[in-house]
Parts: C-alpha cells; sequence; structure tokens
C-alpha cells in the first residue's frame, strides 16, 4: 500500500518547522549572521562586492541571493553589486578542463576579486573542495569569507571569517534554511543601504 501523500507531507513541513525553531533560537548562529551582513553593508558602501559559488543546489541558492541583491529584495533602489560565479559555463569548463573542478571558484575569484569584497561560499557538508577552495583563495587576497553549512562546517569552517553553521545534517533541510538566512541578510542589507523598513511585529512561536 502507498505512503498518504498528506500524512508524508506534514511531516516534511514539521520537519522543516523544527529546525526553523532552532535556526530561531541559534544565537551564535544569528550574531554571526549579523556580522556577515555588515561586512556586506560595509563592502558595498566602499564600492566592493559579493561574491557567492556553491555547487547543486547550493549553486542555485547563490544565484538567488545574487539576484535578490542586484535585483531587488523589497525595495526600489538601486542594485547592489553580487555576483554567483557559477553561472558562466565557458570559464567553469574551461577551469574545470585544464586545471580542475575543485579550482572553478578559486580562480574566478581571483580574476575578478579585490581585497575588502565579501565571498559567501556555500556547501550543506561544507566539504565540497570547490567550495573551500574558494574560500580560501578569497581569504588569501584580501577578501572577507562568510561560509554557510550545515551542523559541522566542515572544512569549510577553518577557511570562513564568519560561518553560518544550519544545526542539521540533513541536506533538504539544510537548504531550506540556507535560503531562509539568505533571504534575511538581503532584507538586511537593502534596508541599512537604501530604506526606513517598518519592521514586522516577531510572531509568536
Amino acid at each position: 500500500m502507498s505512503r498518504d501523500f498528506v500524512d508524508w507531507a506534514r511531516q516534511q513541513v514539521a520537519a522543516s518547522i523544527l529546525l526553523k525553531q532552532s535556526v530561531f533560537n541559534d544565537m551564535a548562529l544569528l550574531q554571526a549572521a549579523e556580522r556577515a551582513a555588515r561586512e556586506v553593508i560595509r563592502s558595498v558602501r566602499a564600492g566592493g562586492k559579493v561574491m557567492l559559488f556553491g555547487n547543486g543546489g547550493s549553486a542555485a541558492d547563490a544565484q538567488h541571493i545574487a539576484a535578490e541583491l542586484a535585483g531587488r529584495y523589497r525595495l526600489e533602489r538601486p542594485g547592489i553589486a553580487a555576483i554567483a560565479v557559477t553561472v558562466n559555463a565557458s570559464v567553469l569548463t574551461a577551469v574545470a578542463n585544464d586545471y580542475g573542478f575543485e579550482h572553478v571558484f578559486a580562480r574566478q575569484v581571483e580574476a575578478l576579486g579585490s581585497a575588502g569584497d565579501v565571498a559567501i561560499g556555500i556547501s550543506t557538508s561544507g566539504n565540497s573542495m570547490s567550495v573551500v577552495r574558494g574560500l580560501e583563495t578569497a581569504r588569501a587576497h584580501g577578501l572577507i569569507t562568510v561560509g554557510m553549512t550545515g551542523a559541522s562546517g566542515g572544512l569549510l569552517k577553518s577557511h570562513a571569517d564568519f560561518c553560518l553553521q544550519v544545526p542539521s545534517d540533513q541536506t533538504p533541510r539544510i537548504q531550506e534554511c540556507h535560503i531562509l538566512i539568505g533571504h534575511i541578510l538581503c532584507d538586511f542589507v537593502e534596508d541599512e543601504l537604501f530604506g526606513a523598513q517598518k519592521t514586522a511585529p516577531l510572531p509568536q512561536l
């Protein structure tokens, strides 16, 4: 007999809600996210940019967050300099072919990054070598480094000035929280730079 879809769906939603409640209560994570957001604000005000990267679903998250910054999140305002270095197929395949896939982001950070920019590497495990090498190179070139990971932080943790560790080891749930955190960062950065936006009252949990 097949599983009842509604019950199955409710289990998935419940698991997502429980993890988001854990994020709600994780002061270390939220404080690290605030420091990362303030570094983005500092960099943008100084004429810098945000570079984002990850693989698979995390590549999609990098592109999503870059789009919210370069386009808009809530406010009508000038674009914020943000680029996902996951989208140029010619560069990605050339670097992967000539140097190895683990260098696909590092090479672009080296080419496009400047001291004072912010690099955000996204990996649910924290152990994706292309993302680890990207942040390692970013740090070596004077960029502020931010890692978005799962509970352990993986190898990425040692290369991130600020590591946003979602308290889970379940990839789908981590990804759901990564985009939530990404939206929070975009909202805060946009509001601090461009608008007096009223904050909605905190919901009761």
